[in-house]
C-alpha cells in the first residue's frame, strides 16, 4: 500500500477547509431559521438551533407572496428546461453530422455567440421589442440555447457509434423516432448533464428578473430574496394569515433562504450519478 506524504496531507488540510468554509454558513443559515429570535440575538454565530422554533417557517409559508414567487420560480424551472433540452438536443444533433451543409460556418457562429454577447442594453431592448416585458416568458424565451450545452451535446452525439442510427434508418426509422427512440435514451448522461446545468441556471434565475420584470407579483424567487435579505425589506412578505405570528427580520430571512436552497439540493443527488459521467464523455471530442 502506497504511504501517504505530505503533499497527500496538505491536500486533506485543504479540502477539510473547504469543507468547513462551505457547512457553517449552511448550518448557521439553517440554525438561524430554527430558533428563536432571541436566541439569535446572543450569538453571533449559531451551528444549531437554540431555543427550537417553526415560527419562521410558518410565517414564510403563510405569505401568499413568497409562494406565489416559488411557483413561478418552478414554472419558469420546469418549462425552461424542457424547452431548453429540446432545442438544444436537435440542434446538437444536427451539428454532430459531418455532412450538415455548412457545418464549419454554424459552428463559427456558436463559438462567437459562446464568447461574446451584445449586452444588456441591446439585450433589454431585444426584450421589449418582442413585447415579453413583465412576463415570465422573458425568463425563458432569451437564451433558450446555451452555447456551451449545444457544444458539449454536440460532442457527445459525435461519439455515438454510427452503425446505431445505420441499422435503424434499414428498419424504416425517421429522423425524429431516431433521435427520440434511439439517441436521446443512450445519452441520457450527457442529458442529465445539461439538464441540470439548465435547471440550476433556471432556479437560480435573478438578473433577467431583475431587469425584466417590474411587477412584483411576477418576480421568481431569486429577486423577491433579494428584497427580503438585502434590503431587508419585509413589507412584500406581509399576508393575512401572519397577523398572529410574532417573528423578527433576521428569522424569517434565514427561512426564506433555506426554502429558496432546499428544493435545488433535494433534486441533484438524483443527477448527480450521470453528472460526472455526462461530462467526461461530452468533452472528449472537439
Amino acid at each position: 500500500m502506497q504511504k501517504t506524504n505530505a503533499y497527500d496531507y496538505g491536500i486533506y488540510l485543504l479540502l477539510a477547509i473547504a469543507c468547513v468554509i462551505t457547512i457553517v454558513p449552511v448550518l448557521h443559515v439553517l440554525s438561524v431559521s430554527l430558533s428563536e429570535p432571541q436566541a439569535v440575538y446572543r450569538s453571533n454565530l449559531m451551528l444549531y438551533p437554540r431555543q427550537l422554533s417553526w415560527d419562521a417557517y410558518q410565517y414564510v409559508f403563510a405569505t401568499p407572496t413568497l409562494v406565489r414567487a416559488f411557483g413561478i420560480t418552478v414554472f419558469i424551472t420546469v418549462v425552461g428546461t424542457m424547452l431548453n433540452l429540446l432545442f438544444t438536443i436537435t440542434g446538437a444533433y444536427a451539428l454532430s453530422k459531418r455532412t450538415l451543409p455548412g457545418l464549419s460556418f454554424f459552428m463559427i457562429l456558436v463559438i462567437v455567440v459562446m464568447n461574446f454577447n451584445a449586452g444588456l442594453i441591446p439585450g433589454y431592448l431585444n426584450v421589449k421589442s418582442l413585447g415579453l416585458l413583465n412576463s415570465v416568458w422573458a425568463m425563458i424565451l432569451p437564451g433558450v440555447v446555451n452555447a456551451f450545452n449545444l457544444i458539449l451535446m454536440r460532442n457527445f452525439f459525435m461519439d455515438l457509434p454510427e452503425e446505431i442510427e445505420e441499422a435503424a434508418k434499414i428498419d424504416g426509422c425517421s429522423d425524429l423516432a431516431l433521435i427520440f427512440r434511439i439517441v436521446i435514451p443512450i445519452s441520457l448522461p450527457a442529458i442529465a448533464t445539461i439538464g441540470l446545468f439548465y435547471g440550476v441556471a433556471h432556479w437560480n434565475e435573478f438578473f433577467k428578473g431583475l431587469f425584466y420584470i417590474t411587477d412584483n407579483r411576477l418576480w421568481p424567487l431569486q429577486v423577491l430574496l433579494k428584497t427580503i435579505v438585502f434590503d431587508n425589506n419585509l413589507n412584500s412578505l406581509v399576508g393575512a394569515n401572519t397577523s398572529d405570528i410574532l417573528i423578527e427580520p433576521a428569522n424569517v430571512q434565514a427561512a426564506s433562504i433555506v426554502f429558496a436552497t432546499v428544493p435545488i439540493v433535494i433534486v441533484y443527488p438524483f443527477l448527480q450519478k450521470h453528472f460526472v459521467k455526462g461530462i467526461v464523455m461530452g468533452a472528449v471530442k472537439g
